[in-house]
Formats: C-alpha cells, structure tokens, sequence
C-alpha cells in the first residue's frame, strides 16, 4: 500500500513542530542488536522522543526488540558531536507481503531534510572469516525475494538506478574510520530474503553462488525506498549466526536477538565512530 500525500504531509508537520524546523542530516534506522545507540541518544540533554504513533504515514510495528520511536539528539565520541535521528524499528516486508512499510517514513525524512540513511541489520554470516559479532559494510545487496516498494507508484522517477546503492564515497570514509580505531570492518554483498522463515541449507549454497556474503530479512526494500527519495545511503550488518548449514546452531528469533545483545555494545560503538566522524 502507498502512502498518501496527507499522511506524508501530517507527518513533516509533527516532525517539524516536536523535532525542530531543521532536520539532522543523518536519520539512523536501527535493527536487532544495535537498539543501544538510541539509548545512547536519548540520554543527550536535547534529546526528544516521538512515538511512531503519533506519526500518521509511520507503520505500526509487531516484531519484538523493535521498539517504534523516533528520536533526535546529538552523539558525542571523543571531541566530536552530530545530530542524528535514530529510527527504533521497522516494518518488514513479511509481516503482511508488502515491501512498503516503511515508504511513508523514508519519503516524511526526506521530505523534512534529511540527507543521509543509515541502515542496521542482524544476519547470517555465509563467510568462515565473519563470524558471529563481525560487522558487515553492505557494499551491495541481492534482492532475492524480486519484490519493490515502488510497484504502484506513477511516472518515470520510479526507475530507479541501483547501481551504486550504498554510497562508495562514503563506504571508503567508514572504512578510513573503523581503521583509525583499529576496528575490523568487512565489507560484503547482502541477500535479502522475505522470510519470516530461516532459510534452508540449499539456500545458503545457491546464495554462495551468487556472491553473497551475508543474509537477512530486511533493508533492501527501505534502501529502495531512499534512493528514490534521492537519500544516501550506508548500510551495517552485525553477524549474529552462521547462515543454515554452516554450524551446529539451531536458528530462533530467539537465538538472534540473543547473540545480537552479546554484541551489540561493540557494533554500536563502530556505528558511533562512523555517524560522529563521517563527512557528507
């Protein structure tokens, strides 16, 4: 389902009168394992929280761990300080069927002025060298499931070019940073699988051959989304498994979220030193 104009409209509006006339140039949108860096935002003094449900083109979420607010408030690592807004949630293309969830979100931001998109993911590892609390750069993703949020949209401006989806001039400058820290940032092509189920071990081999390096349920359709709305784009997987057929390990939601919330202090730790250190 498309959002309409008026709830992207309504949206802007609450935005603009709760968060402030100018928007942060950077908007963080958080999946399982990385819910401490909103923590860490809210605790800033001029942090200001709205729930997604005061946001009219904003979903109503139903998976555990995302919370549904919005907040925006500066992060500070060492001597440098950004706004940001952190996005706690998203909507999944397979709680209902439809990779849309999050276009009134993505459009309200860009219509606000947001510049940049950061993505967050839990995945599945396919790589011996990335296991489980490895960070993934997403250099480029594989849209599997063949779905769009852009299917029913009008006009020529829904052929999107995807060719360099995840910034590369930005990819380099989060590269440049997690060195300097001395922190190991992989990089690596992203499957995206509709789920709500894990995948099968043929899977996992057929994904090998396509070139993937890691795999999960989500943020190629809310990528989509912000290079339609002329956003850039960075994306980060934290590796909470190894894929299906490459350990012993019995895959659950459970299970992720679990692993996500061993790891997530140093993943969020390396999200901070990209979000207060990056040049746009």
């Amino acid at each position: 389902m498309i959002e309409t104009t008026a709830a992207v409209a309504s949206s802007l509006q609450v935005l603009k009168q709760r968060l402030g006339a100018q928007a942060p140039d950077i908007a963080v949108l958080l999946g399982t394992g990385w819910g401490p860096l909103a923590a860490s935002v809210q605790a800033a003094p001029d942090a200001i929280t709205v729930p997604y449900s005061e946001l009219p083109a904003f979903p109503r979420l139903g998976v555990g761990g995302h919370a549904g607010t919005l907040t925006v408030g500066s992060l500070q690592q060492g001597p440098r300080t950004v706004r940001v807004a952190v996005l706690a949630g998203r909507k999944h293309a397979y709680e209902t069927g439809d990779a849309s969830g999050m276009q009134g979100v993505i459009q309200s931001l860009a219509a606000w002025g947001v510049r940049l998109l950061v993505q967050t993911n839990a995945a599945g590892s396919l790589e011996a060298a990335m296991p489980p609390g490895a960070v993934m750069l997403i250099n480029d993703h594989i849209n599997l499931a063949q779905r769009s949020p852009l299917v029913g949209l009008a006009g020529d401006d829904r052929f999107v070019d995807m060719s360099a989806a995840y910034d590369p001039a930005l990819r380099e400058q989060a590269l440049a940073l997690a060195a300097e820290t001395g922190t190991t940032l992989h990089q690596g092509v992203y499957a995206w699988l509709l789920g709500p189920q894990f995948e099968t071990p043929a899977e996992i081999r057929m994904l090998k051959t396509l070139g993937a390096n890691a795999v999960g349920m989500s943020t190629v359709p809310e990528t989509i989304l912000a290079r339609h709305a002329g956003l850039r784009v960075l994306g980060l997987s934290l590796m909470t498994n190894m894929a299906a057929g490459l350990s012993e390990e019995t895959l659950s939601h459970a299970h992720t979220m679990d692993m996500a919330r061993a790891a997530a202090d140093q993943a969020v730790e390396l999200l901070c030193t990209v979000l207060t250190g990056i040049e746009l």
